[in-house]
Formats: structure tokens, C-alpha cells, sequence
């Protein structure tokens, strides 16, 4: 991310790693950020970056999602030629990333280390994480999963301007009826020219099927969403939504 240095090792980064967390558990993070980057994406590979929110408020669901999660990355190694990163922020200031796979399954073990913990969002960190990616190398889209806003409005959508300047279409998904983080989520689609939806607990399918379309547009734009759309469900949602051609 901007502010945060990169670790010795240039397939993983460390973003937010301070005193406060525990330097076993870093050094576990970093260690399997490494491995899963050893599966570098193909040049030319589309680019999708996954975010997500691991604060505590989300613990009731946290298994469900990252279940759900981790079907989508089976879905992103299916459709072939996708490189995928994955970013989440929990607790005081914390905020990692991993080095971008290939192989996006491999990514479910590293995600399968994240626990929930108190803390604030961080939803300005991961957007300006995303537009900094996206200077280096393009990227097609970004997902992130949440279900609350503690920031304020006007930064992150300054952020998503930017966004929207280097090419990244934002999909997000919320999870909950949080009204502070319905407008903001649904801005931040808008000024990318991407897409929001809600789900909840009993939504789990819909939230799949919103995953899936949205790793599909990722590997192959518009014209792959709008195969998918051709049958009911979350890419006929998704393409409703978007502007712009690309």
C-alpha cells in the first residue's frame, strides 16, 4: 500500500505490520504470502484484486464468507489467464496484502489464516492500495466485502475517482444493511463504473453467484460478463449496473 514499505522479500507485502501485532503471526502471514506468490500470473493475465474486511462486527458470518470466498477463487482458477491478489484490514492499523498468484486457489490457505479481530475500517487503505497496483501493472476490477463504513465519505471517494482515472472498476458487495455503508459502497461502484450489492446470512448463494460474475469480468471484461449474464443471476445484477465499455 502507499505508506507501507515493502517486505525484504518483493512477492509480498506487508501492509500496517507494527509492534502491536504479534511477530509470530507476521512472520506466519509472510511466509505464506510468499508461497502462494511462487504461482506469479501469466503476462498479460487480467488482474483482480479481493478485499476484504475482517473486523470483528463480521465474526458471525466469517466462516459462511470465507467459504463462499474460497469458491471463488475455484471459479478464478477455472476461467483461466487471472492473476489475483488478496487484501484485508482487522484490528489497530493492520492491513496485508499478498503477492499476486496465478493459481488463485492457493490463496483459500492463506485466507484460511485470517481471524476476526476489533478494530476500524480500513477501506481507504485497500482503495489506495488498488489504485497504486494498478499505476505498476493494469487491473481490470477489485471486489471487496464489508459491511460497515467508519471513514470518511468524501476521501474514499476521491479515492475511487482515481480509481475510475487508471481504468479499475469497483465491485462491492455489503453485507448487512449498515445505511452509512450502503451510500458510500454504492458511490464507489458508481464513480468506478462497477457494481453494488447487498447479501446477508440467507443470501449465501446470491453472494457466489455476484463473486463469480464479478472474477469473470475480471478475466475477460465485459463481453465474458455479458456471456454469464445470458443466464439469470448475479452477472445480469452486475452488468445492469455498469457504464462504460471496457
Amino acid at each position: 500500500m502507499a505508506d507501507v514499505p515493502k517486505t525484504a522479500d518483493k512477492t509480498a507485502q506487508g501492509a500496517g505490520l507494527k509492534a502491536h501485532a504479534p511477530k509470530a503471526e507476521i512472520e506466519s502471514f509472510l511466509k505464506a504470502a510468499r508461497e502462494v506468490a511462487s504461482v506469479a500470473p501469466k503476462p498479460g493475465s487480467g488482474r483482480l484484486i479481493f478485499g476484504m474486511d475482517a473486523t470483528m462486527s463480521r465474526q458471525p458470518t466469517w466462516d459462511m464468507a470465507c467459504a463462499l470466498q474460497g469458491q471463488m477463487f475455484e471459479a478464478c482458477a477455472a476461467l483461466g489467464g487471472l492473476g489475483v491478489q488478496l487484501v484485508y484490514f482487522r484490528g489497530f492499523g493492520e492491513c496485508r496484502a499478498s503477492g499476486w498468484v496465478g493459481d488463485p486457489r492457493r490463496l483459500m490457505e492463506l485466507m484460511s489464516r485470517i481471524d476476526c479481530r476489533g478494530g476500524h475500517t480500513q477501506i481507504g487503505r485497500v482503495l489506495a492500495h488498488v489504485r497504486d497496483e494498478a499505476r505498476r501493472q493494469p487491473v481490470r476490477a477489485f471486489v471487496f466485502v464489508g459491511d460497515a463504513m467508519e471513514e470518511h465519505a468524501d476521501d474514499l471517494c476521491a479515492l475511487a475517482g482515481e480509481l475510475s482515472l487508471v481504468g479499475v472498476k469497483g465491485f462491492m458487495f455489503q453485507e448487512g444493511h449498515d445505511v452509512a455503508a450502503a451510500s458510500v459502497f454504492r458511490e464507489i461502484a458508481r464513480l468506478t463504473g462497477g457494481a453494488y450489492a447487498r447479501f446477508d446470512a440467507g443470501s449465501a448463494a446470491q453472494l457466489l453467484d455476484l463473486l463469480k460474475a464479478a472474477a469473470s469480468y475480471a478475466a475477460g471484461g465485459r463481453s465474458a460478463l455479458a456471456r454469464l449474464a445470458e443466464r439469470p443471476g448475479g452477472a445480469q445484477l452486475l452488468l445492469s449496473q455498469m457504464k462504460g465499455k471496457a
